[in-house]
């Protein structure tokens, strides 16, 4: 049976909104003979964030030594069983449908190798509204992308990308950058792979006060200079190479 692996990385203390995460997976009616999994892996070893999910054997919770979000993704990635990998955020939901529409879309392109949909962000007064750049559904080219990620313009939420397991892992996983790690992948991703864009809003952004984008340091003008600087150059390289990832049958590691 084909599993899709939603990962999510989380804190003690960011860890509030779990419940709805959990939620909004639950929800999801899925293609006949598809089945999900859910992989919440603390960044740190308290083992308090997740003591409140329910008893589900779908739901695998482990801790880790603290390094930051790509860290703990990429050790959830480690444990993932899925086909897909599909990035989830501990304080987001994913809308009704969206993740049968990410295993639609590599149904029906089954050469692309990432696939991301628009998001809604979730103000704190409760509405609902769209991201300021969407682009429209169909391909997602490099170029594009690098070029509005320069003019710090990205189109797509980042932590809502789904891509095949394959070709994450073949990438080393979520780069150990203290910031920007899922926007890098991204940008891995399409050097690399074809990926499109699924318009339909596939996940909710929420904004609030606790948010880790939204405290005083997470944003250092110098930090972020060199994080941009090793995102593009990691870009270069992987283009420079001439490597190209092509879609296979990823259930062989197991």
């Amino acid at each position: 049976m084909p599993i899709i692996s939603i990962i999510t990385p989380v804190y003690d203390g960011g860890h509030h909104f779990l419940g709805d995460a959990y939620t909004s997976i639950k929800n999801q009616d899925l293609p006949p003979g598809w089945s999900w999994e859910w992989i919440v892996q603390e960044d740190g070893r308290t083992g308090r964030p997740t003591m409140g999910l329910p008893d589900d054997p779908r739901v695998h919770v482990a801790t880790g030594t603290r390094g930051g979000a790509g860290v703990a993704r990429t050790l959830g990635l480690a444990r993932a069983e899925g086909d897909l990998v599909r990035a989830l955020d501990a304080d987001d939901m994913l809308t009704d449908g969206a993740l049968a529409r990410d295993i639609q879309a590599f149904q029906d392109f089954p050469d692309i190798g990432w696939c991301i949909s628009s998001c809604l962000d979730l103000l704190p007064d409760g509405s609902l509204v769209p991201g300021p750049y969407d682009p429209p559904a169909g391909a997602l080219p490099v170029q594009r992308l690098r070029e509005q990620f320069e003019a710090d313009r990205f189109p797509v939420v980042s932590t809502h990308l789904t891509v095949r397991t394959g070709l994450v892992r073949a990438l080393g996983g979520w780069p150990a950058l203290p910031a920007l790690e899922a926007l890098a992948l991204v940008l891995a991703c399409a050097a690399v792979a074809p990926g499109r864009m699924i318009s339909e809003p596939g996940g909710i952004y929420r904004k609030h006060p606790a948010q880790t984008t939204a405290q005083p340091d997470y944003r250092h003008d110098g930090e972020f200079n060199t994080l941009r600087a090793a995102i593009l150059s990691r870009l270069d390289s992987l283009q420079a190479s001439g490597w190209r990832w092509v879609a296979h049958d990823d259930r062989s590691h197991r």
